[in-house]
């Protein structure tokens, strides 16, 4: 899971899921998920046991790999 902000990445490494605010509500991302290209609103992605805030992005599923790439608040918040 690869999580992106125009100022640099948030976060980088291996996960059991992902959990994220979609446009059209909450999805999870779990091994061997279906190649998937949504837009995100505003909420927290869940990446195992982290939490990150975001305002805004998009998230794109492509064989084992998790790309979002996220706006976030000054402070980091959303």
């Amino acid at each position: 899971v690869s999580i992106v902000t125009p100022a640099g990445m948030v976060f980088e490494g291996k996960a059991q899921r992902a959990i994220f605010p979609g446009k059209n509500g909450t999805f999870e991302i779990l091994i061997n998920h279906k190649p998937l290209l949504s837009r995100l609103r505003s909420g927290t992605i869940v990446v195992d046991d982290r939490e990150i805030p975001i305002l805004h992005g998009v998230v794109r599923v492509l064989s084992n790999q998790v790309l979002a790439i996220v706006e976030r608040g000054k402070s980091g918040r959303h």
